[in-house]
């Protein structure tokens, strides 16, 4: 059985939907009254394998560390007291 729900109601009850996809329910998603998604269990024959793991960027680690001359309590005692 194909369930319709709205983007809205996927998105306020993800949670719902996907146990109901983990029992086996199918849903058609629509956004304003026109179906643009389906989700569907997936079948135990497809391989969800990583194609290319994440890379990591290391570039702001060579920056040099910069040290404030005053404590950070004493700019934020500085900041509050402009309110």
């Amino acid at each position: 059985m194909v369930n319709e729900i709205s983007q809205r109601e996927l998105r306020n009850n993800n949670a719902e939907v996907v146990r109901g996809v983990e029992r086996g329910d199918s849903y058609t998603i629509t956004r304003h009254g026109v179906a643009v998604a389906r989700i569907v269990p997936l079948s135990h024959d497809i391989d969800l394998g990583c194609d290319r793991p994440a890379s990591r960027r290391d570039k702001f680690t060579t920056w040099p560390r910069v040290t404030a001359k005053i404590s950070v309590s004493s700019l934020l005692d500085d900041l509050r007291s402009e309110r």
